[in-house]
């Protein structure tokens, strides 16, 4: 990955799901914050103290149990939860998307700092903001730090997150697509679930390659997408 080098970005496959975790923060303070952490917390903690990093938060970009731990049918996913038991940090999720966190996790109003969209976050020397992209949920959020952006479940390598779930919208996923297709085609796309051939791909070759941003107009989109 063409990544600048005081940056730390790992790329972390957890789950049954195919789910990514992420850790991204600065080389040279060794802050970092997890995102999307689920299903082994004590994996990734302990990726963390070997490394020699010092955690400082947690990012979600929705409020699905694969991604921040809960009930999850007839089973439970470790999350957000356990996560603060072991290690206490603040847990950062869009406004919209907080009762959800909640809800499926256990945790209250003071483990989570709301944010919006145009938000940032700085770890270490390291600068995330925030990005609204509603469509999969209501409060979905993708991360850009630097050149890079982590999607979630908002957009995939070669497609982009259901939206016949509860809470889904496929109008505002096409305006979140349209809104992630508008970033510098060097940006490098690290999206919430290892589902294609690669597990990272430059936004340039996303926007070829993945049918449902080549959709320029939001009648095509309804009809690709069922109404």
């Amino acid at each position: 990955m063409p990544l600048q080098d005081e940056l730390i970005l790992e790329q972390i496959q957890v789950g049954p799901m195919e789910n990514f975790a992420y850790l991204i923060g600065s080389k040279a303070t060794r802050e970092v914050v997890v995102i999307d952490p689920a299903w082994d917390i004590q994996g990734l903690l302990d990726l963390i103290n070997e490394r020699d990093y010092k955690l400082t938060g947690a990012l979600v970009t929705h409020y699905h149990p694969d991604h921040c731990g809960g009930s999850f049918g007839q089973n439970t996913v470790d999350g957000v939860a356990e996560l603060l038991e072991l290690n206490p940090v603040k847990v950062y999720a869009h406004k919209l998307e907080a009762d959800g966190v909640k809800k499926v996790t256990g945790i209250t109003d003071a483990d989570i700092v709301k944010v919006d969209s145009g938000d940032k976050l700085d770890v270490g020397d390291v600068e995330v903001e925030f990005l609204h992209t509603p469509g999969h949920t209501p409060g979905s959020q993708c991360f850009r730090i630097k050149q890079t952006l982590v999607s979630g479940d908002t957009l995939f390598i070669d497609g982009c997150g259901r939206v016949d779930l509860p809470g889904s919208n496929s109008e505002d996923m096409y305006h979140s697509i349209q809104k992630l297709a508008s970033l510098p085609d060097d940006t490098i796309l690290l999206p919430g679930h290892n589902y294609s051939a690669v597990p990272h791909a430059t936004m340039g070759d996303t926007k070829q390659h993945n049918t449902y941003m080549r959709i320029n107009n939001l009648e095509t989109w309804k009809t690709m997408m069922g109404g």
